[in-house]
């Protein structure tokens, strides 16, 4: 993580801030695609261009900051969804406050980011560089870290040559400046959804402790040695103390004096080119069901399943015979209405488009959750041939999907064999595609340890367990065994209950 081209080093107190400006929406739906990103909105063409050359050039700073080229495609485009307000947002995520600027969400449906406009898109920002992490930089990283990482590049700030890295975001500021910091030691241990006291300030912390090691080139060498004892397996309070010298008192006492001092931020010149993109018009369609569309692959909740059906089912009849009307009302048959009815619309849909894929991966989908009804076996055969053929058109036109990958591995848990060689390297393609999705590690992880693969099990479920939204008591149990050890009974009793498909206590 070292700096290269550093033409000045500024100071800012912690009082500055900069937020963005506001556009007028416009009504039609538009999709833009650039090398590394698929963007829908409403907006104007020139806003949605000058929106998506924003996050271009945010990757490519993620890029030259940690030593990548910024010329290797990507396998697999993140979508974001740029939505005008908080009421479009709760179109996707029913319940959403009115202060939330945006969330990204890693589904065996989908991995897609969504912002609201006119809002500071440091979220947005957060949140790619989470997805970034995982994706190149895959390793068992203490929680604070992952989330100081992400606070600490949420705030850059680009122009056409240079780009500027080490600026705060004025509601952590204030946070540190005006609330009891919570105890270093659940700092450097806990997860910020596990109970402490002052855990409104895990963020802040977070990100302040990642910028006092970024800020210096040999607290830089100290937070290295630091992450390598941890993936090591030495406790973090223990590791920290030993790369910095610092007991979690006088670290405590470092930090505060860091941050009522003047912090550096670095700017760094770099041309940062134009990103080519095509934008296309969507049909009318868009406006009814395209953020409803994406609600149904976050999961709703039962009391909310059989008015999302009938939402979709009326606005679908607004656009007969349109693809995404035909997609999203047998998407929601199938998961929340009648599963029977989504076979229409879907044949439908691949009788007008005969190489649509995500229609191929709902009908196999409907094929596997029928296997689960019946006990009858030359019916579980029939269906599970049936999905097996769906799927393998799928595959055939698109060949780096990892949906179709994930449900392909899932088709044959059930066939005798599994998981044979084959279906390891259906897993393995799969998590190169979405390393992202912690179902996609946790399916190879398994699969690894049905062949005695631990070690490689265990490297892909540490950064699962450490993360600090991606821990589950699954996750901690399948590592438990993976290391040859019992886990905790409240971990063991937990997986239990999520496998169950159950609330864990």
């Amino acid at each position: 993580m070292f700096l290269k081209y550093v033409t000045s080093i500024v100071t800012a107190s912690v009082a500055a801030c900069a937020l963005s400006t506001a556009t007028p929406a416009q009504a039609e739906w538009r999709k833009a695609e650039s090398d590394r990103f698929v963007v829908y909105s409403d907006v104007g063409e020139r806003q949605l261009r000058n929106f998506v050359q924003d996050l271009e050039s945010y990757d490519r700073v993620l890029r030259f900051r940690m030593g990548l080229p910024g010329d290797v495609p990507t396998l697999r485009k993140l979508p974001i969804y740029l939505v005008a307000s908080s009421t479009e947002l709760a179109k996707i995520r029913p319940g959403a406050g009115s202060t939330l600027a945006g969330f990204y969400s890693a589904t065996d449906e989908d991995i897609f980011g969504v912002a609201v406009r006119d809002r500071n898109v440091d979220t947005l920002k957060h949140e790619y560089a989470h997805h970034f992490m995982m994706h190149n930089f895959s390793y068992a990283y203490p929680g604070w870290f992952v989330e100081g990482f992400a606070e600490y590049y949420a705030t850059v700030e680009i122009k056409a040559d240079r780009f500027t890295v080490g600026r705060f975001n004025e509601n952590r500021a204030s946070w540190l400046m005006s609330a009891p910091w919570m105890d270093m030691k659940d700092l450097l241990s806990l997860r910020p959804q596990q109970r402490a006291a002052n855990n409104e300030t895990y963020y802040p912390l977070a990100w302040l402790l990642t910028h006092w090691f970024m800020s210096d080139p040999e607290r830089q060498k100290m937070l290295s040695a630091y992450l390598t004892d941890v993936g090591a397996g030495v406790d973090s309070v223990e590791a920290m103390e030993r790369a910095t010298g610092l007991t979690t008192i006088r670290l405590r006492d470092t930090l505060r004096r860091y941050a009522t001092g003047n912090l550096s931020f670095q700017i760094v010149t770099a041309a940062i080119p134009a990103a080519p993109m095509t934008i296309t018009t969507l049909p009318e369609s868009a406006g009814d069901l395209l953020l409803l569309n994406q609600r149904l692959k976050l999961g709703v909740p039962k009391d909310a399943r059989a008015a999302t059906a009938a939402e979709v089912r009326r606005m679908a009849a607004r656009h007969p015979d349109d693809p995404l009307a035909l997609l999203a009302l047998g998407h929601a048959e199938l998961h929340f209405g009648d599963a029977v009815a989504a076979e229409v619309p879907l044949q439908r849909l691949l009788a007008l488009q005969p190489d649509h894929v995500e229609a191929l991966q709902y009908l196999a989908r409907a094929r596997m959750e029928a296997v689960e009804e019946i006990e009858d076996p030359t019916e579980i055969d029939r269906l599970t041939a049936e999905a097996r053929g769906f799927l393998a058109r799928a595959h055939r036109l698109d060949d780096l999907n990892y949906i179709t990958l994930m449900l392909a591995a899932r088709n044959r848990r059930s066939i005798a064999g599994y998981p044979n060689d084959n279906d390891v390297a259906v897993l393995e393609q799969a998590f190169a595609l979405a390393p992202q999705l912690g179902e996609a590690r946790f399916a190879l992880a398994q699969a690894l340890l049905s062949q005695d693969r631990n070690a490689e099990a265990i490297a892909l479920l540490e950064p699962l367990a450490n993360h600090p939204h991606g821990s589950t008591a699954a996750v901690r149990s399948l590592l438990a065994r993976a290391r040859g050890e019992e886990p905790p009974q409240e971990d063991a009793d937990n997986a239990a209950a999520e496998d169950a498909g159950e609330e864990a206590p």
